[in-house]
């Protein structure tokens, strides 16, 4: 029998103690470490809470609804029908709501008035918020637009099977998940092929004002920070996670969402509504001291908020929400692919020299 310690070999059988035994304790689990950011029971918690109060909760779907519009938007330039789709993180089913709108297009020159449910043949509305998700089964946007509603357990495990949809869309939910890849890749996996998925999500610098004054207040009252806001992923990260999913023909961009509130309290207020609040596992637990909150007050206006004798605002406090855009498509057999590394007909460099030299005069040809 091997020397073993004498508190290890209390856990081992006495007639099992070999070099394989003592060794399985070191041996970790096949697949990547698992590491979870956010606490998904809270954060079931808090917006089934906010959709408890319907009338509140429809009053702060300002940001949704608008988010969801612009998301909507970019289904205008891909001309084609989809029979099936999944709103991924439904929410209210705010994106069915927008989908039923006459005139998805009217900032264009060349408007398009049909709504944007002609595209769509049936939605199916997923998410884990039974409260939030039939919150508005009562209005009449449900009966223009096939909407079967699907309360999931999580949306890091979609229970749906492999090619089930011809389009994915989620806006504002993926910014709650723990683990972004394993999502990505799942949706990849229930697209058909040659299918899009579209999604919209918080990131970067969304609510950097309160995030840096609530950090400079408790500097100054305490002498430290605690994690009060959500970490968010940056816009040069999102391209290589979908890449990394399997999806191809990418496009990311960034847009903000400049939205003015009376105070900082009015604006910490609407995030509660609307089931935003701080769900990070290591938060602090309990409300931010009194003291700090006013301090941060002061601190918000002092470096955000702008003088309203000279631009002739109400004197709010402004709250940026930097939305990133994504576009991915699954692979299929007749998807146009990019040309090979190498193939172009003409050199960038002889494009750069000739605008160069159309730019000195010398009579240089610019492309």
């Amino acid at each position: 029998m091997q020397c073993v310690p004498r508190t290890l070999r209390r856990l081992l059988s006495p007639s099992r103690c070999s070099a394989s035994a003592i060794r399985s304790y070191a041996v970790q689990a096949p697949g990547g470490p698992n590491f979870n950011v956010f606490d998904r029971n809270v954060k079931y918690m808090q917006r089934e809470r906010a959709a408890s109060d319907t009338e509140l909760s429809r009053k702060v779907d300002y940001l949704r609804d608008e988010v969801a519009s612009r998301l909507c938007e970019r289904l205008l330039d891909i001309n084609r029908f989809f029979p099936h789709v999944l709103d991924l993180g439904a929410n209210a089913c705010n994106i069915a709501r927008i989908l039923t709108r006459p005139d998805p297009d009217n900032y264009s020159s060349h408007p398009v008035s049909a709504p944007l449910k002609t595209k769509v043949g049936q939605i199916t509305a997923a998410d884990s918020s039974p409260s939030l998700l039939h919150r508005d089964d009562d209005l009449p946007f449900n009966d223009s637009i096939p909407i079967v509603r699907d309360v999931i357990d999580t949306e890091e495990s979609l229970p749906y099977e492999p090619e089930s949809f011809d389009a994915v869309l989620s806006s504002l939910s993926l910014h709650w998940i723990n683990d972004l890849p394993s999502t990505l890749r799942q949706i990849n996996q229930i697209l058909k092929p040659d299918a899009p998925f579209l999604g919209v999500m918080f990131g970067g610098d969304t609510l950097f004002e309160l995030r840096t004054s609530l950090q400079l207040a408790e500097l100054d009252r305490r002498g430290g920070v605690a994690p009060h806001t959500s970490p968010l992923a940056d816009v040069r990260d999102v391209g290589g996670l979908l890449q990394r999913a399997g999806f191809q023909l990418l496009t990311v961009d960034v847009d903000d969402i400049i939205v003015e509130y009376p105070d900082m309290f009015s604006l910490m207020k609407d995030l509660q509504a609307m089931g935003e609040s701080n769900a990070v596992l290591g938060r602090e637990h309990g409300p931010i001291s009194r003291d700090i909150l006013a301090a941060a007050e002061g601190i918000y206006r002092e470096l955000h908020a702008e003088d309203p004798e000279t631009t002739g605002n109400s004197g709010g406090v402004p709250a940026t929400f930097r939305l990133i855009y994504m576009i991915g498509w699954k692979a299929g057999p007749n998807q146009q692919q990019p040309l090979e590394r190498g193939s172009g007909m003409v050199s960038i460099k002889d494009v750069l020299e000739g605008q160069k030299s159309s730019g000195n005069g010398d009579g240089g040809k610019s492309v």
